[in-house]
């Protein structure tokens, strides 16, 4: 919120005066102008700083200045498209639901709010900015749910071919940890432009088997969304993947680099950095209840823990479980069963939670848990090993064709976004 008045206002003095001070006008300085809105010389250093931060923590070389500035400027632009549509879609996110995500973000920092806090102000980080940052993630997340997610259906007869073709599915374990390159093709793309892309995705992938850094020329070239982390998709199924980079690492080798391959958004490149879990078949199952319980205008959310401790102490003293889930869970689908969640397969729940329940012996009852939900108690009622039954493994098939043909539509969908929008550079005088 903070970074929108400020672009509106460093917007309007552009339009009624200059600025004077030189110091100002460095910080103030409009880089581009986004549809309505502009991108400030000041966000656009941010951003660069936490990307050459990242890069260095990563052992990656930082490109050339100029480049690698081209390429974060291109995804603040996206990022603010993004931003002025989900505003325009009244799509908002509450203080409450925003202090919740930061819990968690310091729950996996080991740390509680203040903890965290503190320790982000004492780097020479800005709470503050860093919380608007968090704000704008989470708004960007729900518009791709809104304009992507939600109209993404996955058919039995898909699941079948998944299921049938080993070369995509790879098994229900089987992951690989790849790099992508992107050279854009834009829309209706003439011949030339054709030409000039396969001959610049030539070039890279002869330079690569040369032996120049993947991570480095992936930040200086590449239009994919992965770009400035190295063009690291980290570790993914096969079923996950985008059916064209299933087909390339088909017969692949550890380090190899595939030819470019023309698909959706242009060339692609893939590097197969590793793989692993070939034959991993047996899994643990959970049968898992809880409570649980949220803030509202009866239960201040600093009074929730407390609350919930009253309620295990009763389960400890004796009284019934799903009795006290049916009065007092705010989880309604479950509270009408008793708080019972069912069967649960690794990574069903969510990390907290289940980092909790695996803890757990059976039948004991956890301690208060946070997750992004609210507060629960947790109790574990009978674990199985379960040899990846059919109905487990559709699901998963289910489930990593859901996540590829979203991340398909999704590099669609942003593209268009980009390239619909009016953007105006703004280059240094």
């Amino acid at each position: 919120m903070l970074k929108h008045i400020l672009k509106r206002l460093a917007l309007s003095i552009l339009l009624l005066t200059a600025v004077t001070a030189h110091a100002a006008e460095e910080l103030n300085r409009i880089v581009a102008v986004v549809n309505d809105d502009v991108v400030l010389e000041s966000e656009l250093e941010a951003k660069l700083n936490i990307v050459r931060e990242q890069l260095r923590a990563q052992n990656t070389a930082l490109p050339d200045e100029k480049v690698l500035r081209q390429q974060v400027l291109e995804r603040v632009i996206v990022d603010q498209l993004q931003l002025q549509l989900a505003a325009s879609n009244n799509i908002q996110v509450d203080d409450e639901t925003l202090t919740s995500n930061l819990r968690n973000i310091a729950q996996q920092n080991n740390m509680n709010l203040d903890q965290f806090r503190a320790t982000l102000e004492r780097e020479g980080h800005n709470f503050n900015a860093f919380r608007e940052e968090i704000r704008n993630q989470i708004a960007i997340a729900r518009l791709h749910q809104q304009m992507v997610g939600n109209r993404i259906n996955v058919t039995e007869q898909e699941v079948d071919t998944l299921l049938a073709n080993e070369k995509t599915w790879g098994g229900a374990e089987k992951e690989y940890h790849l790099g992508h390159i992107l050279i854009a093709v834009p829309d209706g793309a003439s011949p030339e432009q054709i030409r000039t892309a396969q001959r610049q995705a030539d070039e890279t992938v002869a330079a690569l088997r040369g032996g120049a850094d993947f991570a480095s020329t992936a930040v200086s070239v590449s239009a994919g969304q992965t770009a400035l982390q190295g063009g690291d998709l980290g570790w993914r199924k096969a079923g996950q993947l985008p059916t064209v980079m299933a087909e390339i690492i088909n017969g692949m080798k550890a380090g190899e680099i595939a030819d470019p391959v023309r698909a959706a958004g242009g060339f692609h490149i893939v590097k197969l950095i590793e793989m692993r879990g070939e034959g991993r078949q047996v899994i643990t199952q959970t049968h898992v209840r809880h409570i649980l319980l949220t803030a509202d205008e009866l239960l201040p959310e600093s009074e929730v823990p407390s609350r919930l401790e009253q309620l295990r102490e009763r389960l400890v003293g004796g009284e019934d479980f799903a009795s006290l889930a049916r009065s007092h869970s705010k989880d309604k689908v479950s509270a009408s069963k008793g708080g019972d969640l069912g069967w649960t397969n690794p990574g069903d729940l969510v990390p907290q939670f289940e980092e909790a329940m695996n803890a757990l012996k059976v039948n004991e009852i956890s301690q208060p848990v946070e997750t992004r939900f609210g507060w629960h108690i947790i109790q574990v009622l009978e674990r199985r090993e379960d040899d990846s039954t059919v109905e487990l493994k559709r699901n998963q098939a289910r489930d990593l064709i859901r996540k590829r043909k979203t991340d398909e539509e999704l590099q669609l969908w942003l593209r268009r976004l980009r390239d619909e929008a009016y953007v105006e550079y703004r280059t240094e005088e």
